[in-house]
């Protein structure tokens, strides 16, 4: 399968935080084409293993890029079948109102999330966001079938359709961090053309948005000798300060920093200009606040790394990323794979 439709049919799956399973099946089948083998934990981890070459004691290399995605969960059905609900991770409530959403009850629902038209607001209120608590789900239903069909605690998303904005950019719910998910798979791709002595998992996490809970029992149960993280930052868009953004379609963004194992960042930028791949620099001083601090004080510590795709318009349904920055990070990851042995590791005892 090609990485582009690999995403794509990613992004269109369902998966909000603690209810991954929809896209987690999806990336089990995937991920057995370039595997050798594919399991899952109790969490809803997707786990691929691919051996290293060699007898001896081989390297063990762990990437993760989360494959969950922030939502909303159904919390009342009122007496006309209306729906309240809350969120599901970060929503950012102002990019609720007039959405189309699925409801995922007993079978999934179409609706929309319904708003009282201008004329009939107080003037005071036409220029305000609408707090959530003031939103509702209109399934255009009896209140009697949507209480048949949907219970509190389902989980709903936005309706959205993966969309190809000129050759490059690509956008859709859920890129924040299954365009990660799709690095991986296209490291896992290039991987077939290199020689490795490294044994690799490459996981698909559950639950960052909602607490790092996937990467932390991941991470406890592979105990790697390096661990890689894949999210998204952000790239650059007008009005955003250019300190705090990534240019799109130049490849990753390598951070830097307390949460970054400073010769494993070496390595990595090393081979970035060995081969000719464009990164940017994330100097990032404390957390990075993805997987990466939950994967790095695992056990007794685990040596981690972070690469990011840039991405417009994080947390809501339109994230935007590009399909070079994809390839180029998986690229990069594929070679600094290839370039671990025993030594490199045993180097990462000492700064």
């Amino acid at each position: 399968m090609q990485t582009k439709e690999f995403l794509k049919q990613m992004v269109e799956a369902t998966g909000v935080s603690g209810s991954e399973c929809r896209v987690a099946d999806f990336i089990s089948r995937v991920y057995g084409e370039v595997c050798d083998e594919v399991r899952s934990d109790v969490l809803g981890n997707v786990i691929g293993f691919k051996q290293g070459a060699g007898d001896t004691k081989r390297p063990t290399i762990m990437l993760a890029g989360h494959m969950d995605e922030i939502g909303l969960m159904i919390t009342k059905i009122d007496d006309k079948g209306f729906l309240k609900f809350t969120q599901v991770g970060g929503v950012d409530q102002r990019t609720l109102v007039a959405q189309e959403v699925v409801v995922h009850g007993r079978e999934d629902l179409i609706g929309i999330i319904g708003l009282k038209p201008p004329h009939l607001m107080a003037p005071e209120d036409r220029g305000k966001a609408i707090p959530m608590r003031d939103l509702q789900i209109d399934l255009g239903l009896p209140a009697e079938k949507v209480r048949e069909l949907v219970s509190v605690g389902d989980v709903v998303t936005v309706n959205r359709s993966f969309m190809e904005l000129g050759s490059d950019i690509v956008a859709c719910k859920a890129m924040d961090d299954r365009a990660a998910v799709a690095v991986i798979y296209e490291c896992l791709q290039e991987l077939k053309k290199l020689h490795h002595t490294a044994d690799i998992y490459a996981v698909a996490t559950t639950q960052e948005e909602v607490g790092l809970r996937g990467a932390t029992v991941s991470t406890y149960g592979i105990n790697p000798d390096i661990g890689i993280a894949l999210d998204v930052c952000h790239g650059a868009m007008p009005g955003v300060p250019e300190e705090d953004t990534a240019p799109m379609g130049k490849g990753p963004s390598i951070a830097f920093g307390a949460n970054i194992h400073p010769k494993v960042f070496e390595q990595l930028t090393k081979l970035a200009k060995e081969y000719n791949i464009p990164y940017t620099l994330d100097p990032t001083p404390a957390g990075t606040g993805t997987d990466l601090w939950a994967m790095q004080v695992v056990r007794a510590g685990i040596p981690t790394a972070l690469l990011s795709i840039p991405s417009r318009y994080m947390h809501t349904s339109v994230e935007t990323v590009s399909m070079t920055d994809v390839k180029l990070s998986g690229r990069l990851l594929a070679y600094f794979i290839a370039s671990i042995d025993a030594a490199f590791v045993e180097g990462l005892l000492c700064y």
